[in-house]
């Protein structure tokens, strides 16, 4: 649930957005984007969100079902047009974004009362993103949302701190800590768990995360924290005591900002499927430098057979490649297949 928009990547690298002549459009928007890396994987998966009533808004809801995502709860807005961002490459690790969201965006706009609750607690996994807390009506509807999903067993928060939606972090933090309170896994890199919890140590925020996410009495509870640390991979920490720590997988960059929504499609589809928190990481981390190693977010999404080639190659730099391969759930052995 969130947001949805149009990306527009330059296809020259290492000038500003000034100079550059020639875009690639794409589908965009990160909750997006991880519906379609889970999709990628396998997953029946489908977008609560919002789009202009115009030419973009058509392109959207198309790219979403050629991409296996289901579009029934992505609506039409007359008031605002589908937003657009840009980004400009300078790889390895500057990719500077201009969103055009004003007055503002059509996601931004969901409201409570239309919500399909029924299917939001039906779902296996419920995704919503922090973004979606940064404005009235979708943040009402955004913890509506999260509140319904209360007793099952993934609900996750992504924190999505962007800081050019809102005013400044104290802003944020009241409503990331009551969204945390209904969620069961929260995602965040640094920069994110710092805006939700105050605190930048990777340890730290992780059992910030999980002492501020305690529920609302009714079976909630934060069991999972994810951070993400960048060059330095990743840390998970389980309520239960259970930590997995994994570096990043070596990858030459062409455009690092779908990774993070790579690995969100590759988390939940580990989780799914009941695998060891070490190898659902793993998985994850393998995913999102397959997609930093490419040009575009949603198109470049791995298949689960790439991410296995990524695994045993032990760099995420391959080739995109059309066709599927999707490794099957294992709930009993927690081991995919060619792993053990």
């Amino acid at each position: 649930m969130g947001r949805l928009g149009v990306d527009l990547y330059p296809l020259q690298t290492g000038v500003g957005l000034d100079r550059v002549e020639t875009f690639g459009k794409f589908l965009g928007g990160s909750p997006a984007n991880v519906a379609v890396a889970a999709a990628r994987l396998g997953r029946r998966t489908a977008l609560v969100s919002r789009t202009g009533a115009d030419a973009f808004g058509t392109y959207l809801r198309r790219e979403l079902k050629d991409f296996g995502v289901d579009d029934r709860w992505v609506a039409e807005v007359e008031e605002y047009p589908t937003p657009v961002t840009f980004c400009a490459l300078f790889p390895p690790d500057d990719f500077p974004l201009t969103f055009y969201r004003r007055p503002k965006a059509p996601d931004l706009e969901i409201h409570p009362h239309e919500l399909d609750l029924d299917a939001i607690r039906a779902a296996r996994v419920f995704w919503a993103t922090g973004t979606g807390l940064s404005a009235e009506p979708s943040r009402a509807a955004t913890l509506a949302a999260l509140k319904a999903r209360s007793g099952r067993e993934l609900t996750v928060l992504d924190l999505d701190w962007r800081p050019m939606f809102w005013t400044d972090p104290a802003a944020a933090r009241p409503y990331y800590a009551e969204a945390l309170r209904y969620a069961t896994v929260a995602v965040g890199n640094l920069d994110e768990v710092e805006v939700g919890t105050g605190e930048r140590e990777p340890y730290a925020a992780a059992r910030a995360l999980l002492a501020g996410g305690r529920g609302d009495g009714d079976g909630g509870g934060l069991r999972l924290a994810v951070v993400k640390q960048g060059p330095r991979g990743v840390l998970a920490l389980a309520a239960d005591g259970t930590c997995a720590e994994v570096p990043p997988l070596p990858v030459e960059v062409v455009n690092g900002l779908g990774a993070g929504d790579a690995f969100g499609g590759a988390l939940v589809h580990g989780l799914l499927a009941g695998w060891d928190l070490d190898t659902v990481l793993r998985h994850a981390n393998a995913a999102g430098a397959i997609v930093a190693g490419r040009l575009a977010c949603s198109s470049a999404m791995p298949y689960a057979r790439e991410i296995t080639e990524a695994l045993a190659a032990g760099s995420g730099t391959l080739p995109e490649s059309v066709g599927s391969g999707t490794l099957p759930e294992s709930p009993g052995s927690g081991t995919p297949p060619g792993e053990g």
